[in-house]
């Protein structure tokens, strides 16, 4: 009843790791791990700055179409839209009744008489004086 002795001097140590032992530890991983960290964080920088930079070239582009055809911005057009909604129409049903267009009420009777008046030029004589009558 011997215990089995491995010969392998290089196979106990993963052996070890596999059974649960403790690994060995590299004192110089703490250092490389923020080393990569870093340069990471370097990495995304350089990478944000870039598509900054190309956004901004973009929109430089764009501003010129925009002048060049006379063109306004999506928000410059719904900002002015907005505004437009928040104006009460002439037609509206919600206005106050003290604000009724000029040209409302008893004046619309006057224009339809102009109207009349005016086709009436335009008819020949015996026509005119039948309507007139």
């Amino acid at each position: 009843d011997q215990p089995v002795v491995l010969c392998c001097a290089g196979a106990t140590k993963d052996m070890g790791k596999m059974l649960g032992g403790e690994e060995e530890k590299d004192p110089d991983a703490q250092k490389k791990e923020e080393e990569r960290q870093e340069a990471l964080r370097q990495q995304e920088e350089e990478r944000k700055a870039k598509h900054a930079r190309m956004e901004a070239e973009r929109e430089k582009v764009r501003q010129q179409i925009r002048d060049k055809y006379g063109l306004k911005k999506k928000e410059e057009k719904e900002a002015e839209e907005k505004a437009a909604l928040e104006q009460p129409c002439e037609g509206s049903l919600t206005r106050p009744k003290k604000a009724i267009p000029a040209g409302c009420g008893d004046e619309e009777e006057e224009e339809e008489e102009s109207i009349l008046d005016t086709v009436l030029k335009y008819l020949p004589g015996p026509l005119q004086d039948m309507f007139k009558k």
